[in-house]
């Protein structure tokens, strides 16, 4: 993971569920920040982002700066937020069925990227 402006010393991690390629056709289950990045380029930090679930599924993530060493981190229980297992199932057939739409989605935003960053 890295920062997208120049400059930036913040960075926002959102987690999601769900099987399609955009977050907003997802599930938000957390988000938290991580503050006090060094200011450089755009995409030079290196931010590790680690996911880690449990027996219980309780899903840990955290995010470290490579650099710096700051963290933060956040717990995430599968009683708040969480997807039935009914709605998991719907949701991958959802995404079958949008699956050609959401290449299409998919390359238009690779082509805008990289134009932004050309």
């Amino acid at each position: 993971f890295t920062t997208y402006s120049d400059n930036q010393t913040r960075v926002l991690i959102q987690v999601f569920e769900g099987e399609r390629p955009m977050t907003r056709d997802n599930n938000l289950l957390g988000k938290f920040e991580l503050t006090g990045i060094h200011p450089a380029p755009g995409g030079v930090p290196q931010i590790e982002v680690t996911f880690d679930i449990n027996a219980n599924r309780i899903l840990k993530v955290s995010a470290v700066d490579k650099n710096s060493g700051l963290k933060n981190k956040i717990t995430i229980t599968n009683d708040k937020d969480r997807l039935s297992k009914e709605k998991i199932e719907n949701l991958v057939k959802e995404a079958l069925r949008y699956k050609a739409e959401d290449e299409g989605q998919r390359e238009k935003l690779t082509v805008k990227n990289s134009l932004e960053s050309f």
